[in-house]
């Protein structure tokens, strides 16, 4: 029940929602607005929070071990490390549905977190891409990094903003809740967008793989002795295998949430909370877990190495290098100089005196 339509709160309290905040237990509390259209559960937001720390831990782990895909393991940590604190955020407001500490934690966290997962994964198309020869891209490798990275950030912005006001808002100011309701559907909106370009042109990469594939054979594909190797194993295509879920699990997530907050804080979605268990929740611990398994730097390692898919700084177009802007990053860990290759066709070993000069 709105505050309109009951007496005035007691002495001290602008409206029943404080008062409530402060006495969550009290009977006449149980009609009164929250923040909630729904009590949130204990069980499922505790899992969610185990899981997400348990994945968090494994991203932490793996790095510690390997020592490789920094910027992929920050990216991680970060998101799984948000969505922690996202869901003790909802366990506060178990205990107290009127709390804006809890509501405005779970708000913003658990809002902005999947933004540092879809980062971790843009940061692998580059390297990706390396792998199977950068004169398949119809763009240089470096801009997929250049053009999602700073996308990821407006969308995590907007997503904060909105967050923010959101939860500053008391029940009865409908103007400022409403503002940061648009702007947080607008950020979210925003990471669909760039979600849906990703998916296109990592579509669109592998088929264009696979029709020069088809007509030039494996003279269209990188042949340094690596990427060789990495194309044959299978955990590599696991790898393929797990960004691709990762990455629809995170855009069925965002759809959900754009559609959620399009009704309003009291809309049909926005009192369903099995529908947000099912669409949030467990959405983004499969995308979590599906790369704490294959980990790309335990499965597809030589990729995630410190400066793999460097382009050079001559400017030349990728797949057209001068042979004295030999790509260092096609060196394998632990290779000579003389088993490495460049990139494409330009040339089937490195060029003389690179070894003294350009020693990765």
């Amino acid at each position: 029940m709105a505050d309109g339509d009951r007496t005035p709160p007691p002495n001290g309290y602008e409206t029943w929602g404080e008062f409530c905040a402060s006495d969550p237990t009290n009977l006449i509390c149980v009609d009164v607005d929250s923040n909630y259209e729904y009590k949130p559960s204990l069980v499922a937001n505790s899992l969610f929070a185990a899981l997400l720390g348990l994945s968090m831990l494994g991203f932490i782990v793996t790095y510690a071990v390997t020592r490789r895909g920094t910027a992929f393991t920050v990216a991680f940590v970060l998101g799984t490390l948000t969505e922690v604190i996202g869901y003790a955020g909802r366990i506060i407001s178990h205990g107290n549905v009127w709390d804006q500490n809890g509501f405005l934690i779970q708000i913003i966290c658990l809002t902005i977190a999947p933004a540092f997962l879809a980062a971790g994964i843009y940061l692998c198309l580059r390297r990706i891409v390396y792998v199977f020869g950068a004169e398949n891209s119809r763009i240089s490798p470096v801009m997929y990094t250049r053009f999602f990275i700073p996308c990821d950030v407006i969308s995590l912005v907007l997503q904060a903003a909105g967050g923010a006001l959101a939860s500053i808002a008391d029940n009865d100011q409908r103007d400022l809740l409403n503002a940061g309701n648009n702007t947080m559907i607008a950020g979210l909106s925003f990471q669909v967008f760039t979600l849906l370009i990703f998916i296109v042109v990592s579509v669109d990469f592998g088929l264009n793989v696979m029709r020069r594939h088809r007509k030039l054979g494996e003279a269209s594909l990188n042949q340094s002795e690596m990427a060789v190797r990495l194309r044959g194993a299978w955990t590599f295509r696991a790898v393929l295998g797990a960004l691709a879920l990762a990455t629809i699990c995170i855009f069925w997530r965002s759809v959900f949430r754009v559609a959620e907050l399009s009704g309003g804080w009291s809309g049909p979605l926005m009192g369903r909370e099995d529908l947000f268990i099912g669409f949030e929740g467990v959405m983004i611990v499969v995308a979590c877990f599906v790369l704490n398994v294959f980990h790309p730097s335990i499965f597809a390692r030589d990729i995630m190495a410190r400066g793999f898919g460097n382009l050079t700084k001559t400017g030349a177009k990728p797949g057209h290098q001068k042979v004295d802007s030999y790509d260092r990053a096609y060196l394998s860990p632990g290779s000579s100089d003389a088993e490495a290759l460049p990139m494409g066709n330009v040339a089937t070993q490195a060029p003389a005196g690179y070894a003294s000069s350009h020693r990765a």
